[in-house]
C-alpha cells in the first residue's frame, strides 16, 4: 500500500434517486466515500454531492475500490432513521462480484467473525477469539472463463467482510489490491459493486429499493 496515489475518477456524481429525504448516488469505483487524512485525500462522494446538496448527512460507506449503490440523508431525520435500519440489519443489501477460480457450489453462506488485523491494516482477518460476527450469504450467477460471477448479500456489515469471506473460501475478489494475489490482482479495478439497496423511506416507511447498473 506504500505505493497508493489516490486519483479519483473526475466524473460527475451519478443521482440514482433524490426527493426531499434521500439521495441514492451510484458510487465509482476509486472514490473514497467521505475525505481520507489529508488535503490530497480530501476529494471524495459526499464532498462531490454537497456542491449540489450542502445538507447531505452521511449513512453509510462504501470501500474506495468497491462501486455502486449509496443512500445519504438530506435531514437529520433520515439520517437517524436510516441509521437504525443499518444497524439493526433491516436493509437488504445485494453485491455483485467477479472472484478467481470456478465455484462449484450453485449456493452457500460464509459465518466467521471477523477483526482487524493490526499489524496490517487496514486488512482485516478471521479471528474466532475477539472478532465480530460476520454472515454472508452467497450465490452463483454464472461461470466466465475460469472465473465466477456471484451474487452476493451480506447479512451483517464489517469492514471488508465480502473481500475477506470470498478469500477464506478460495475465491478472493478479481482485483482486489488488499486479499487477491498473483493473476487474480491484476485487473484494472476491484469487481465488486453494490448492485441494490433496500430500505424503509424515513417519510412513511414505504418499502424503496434502488438499483445501478453493473459495469464489469
Amino acid at each position: 500500500m506504500t505505493d497508493f496515489v489516490y486519483a479519483p475518477p473526475d466524473a460527475a456524481p451519478v443521482i440514482l434517486y433524490e426527493d426531499h429525504e434521500l439521495v441514492f448516488v451510484d458510487k465509482p469505483a476509486g472514490l473514497l466515500s467521505v475525505p481520507g487524512k489529508g488535503p490530497d485525500l480530501a476529494d471524495c462522494m459526499i464532498a462531490r454531492l454537497r456542491v449540489g446538496f450542502p445538507e447531505i448527512l452521511l449513512v453509510h460507506r462504501l470501500d474506495l475500490d468497491t462501486s455502486g449503490v449509496m443512500v445519504f440523508a438530506r435531514t437529520p431525520h433520515a439520517q437517524r432513521h436510516l441509521g437504525l435500519q443499518f444497524e439493526k440489519r433491516q436493509t437488504r443489501k445485494t453485491y455483485i462480484a467477479r472472484v478467481a477460480g470456478q465455484v462449484a457450489q450453485r449456493s452457500g453462506q460464509v459465518d466467521l467473525p471477523l477483526g482487524v488485523d493490526w499489524p496490517n491494516r487496514p486488512r482485516q482477518m478471521v479471528c474466532h477469539e475477539t472478532g465480530r460476527p460476520a454472515l454472508t450469504d452467497w450465490a452463483l450467477i454464472r461461470h466466465e472463463e475460469g472465473t465466477s460471477r456471484l451474487r452476493l448479500m451480506p447479512k451483517t456489515g464489517r469492514s471488508h467482510q465480502l473481500r475477506v469471506h470470498m478469500q477464506v473460501i478460495g475465491h478472493p475478489i478479481l482485483g482486489d489490491p488488499l486479499y487477491a494475489s498473483g493473476t487474480a490482482r491484476d485487473y484494472p479495478r476491484m469487481m465488486l459493486h453494490a448492485k441494490e439497496l433496500r430500505l424503509r423511506h424515513p417519510d412513511g416507511g414505504r418499502g424503496l429499493t434502488i438499483s445501478a447498473k453493473v459495469a464489469f
